[in-house]
């Protein structure tokens, strides 16, 4: 089954270098998970000043550009991945933030998991 992952974050964390053992060592995680095939997709988001949200609302579509000073968490990357049981997603989940936890001490932010629509 496929999971999308979205890490979320404050966008405080955009104005902040990224340690570079945490670079290391998510460069090694990312690496492995294409090798072994769970790994489908992922990237890093721009922050939100670089994007725009379109709603729509009674009918009428409206085009808001960035930054999103209202968000307390943005969506700051996200990943694919494919695997056999709603555990194995968990399981990746927390090894992607104990990442963060080892080699980013100060950061705070959550691992979404949703599981993708079946086609």
């Amino acid at each position: 089954m496929k999971y999308m992952m979205f890490i979320k974050h404050s966008e405080d964390y955009r104005g902040q270098p990224i340690p570079q053992k945490l670079l290391q060592a998510m460069g090694e995680f990312v690496n492995e998970g294409f090798k072994s095939g769970i790994l489908k997709d992922t990237a890093g988001l721009k922050g939100s000043a670089d994007g725009f949200r379109v709603r729509l609302s009674r009918g009428k579509l409206k085009v808001t550009d960035g930054p999103f000073s209202e968000a307390k968490e943005v969506v700051g990357g996200y990943a694919v991945v494919d695997v056999a049981s709603n555990e194995k997603a968990r399981e990746l989940a927390r090894q992607f933030m104990d990442l963060h936890r080892i080699h980013w001490p100060e950061f705070e932010g959550e691992c979404e998991v949703r599981p993708l629509e079946e086609q």
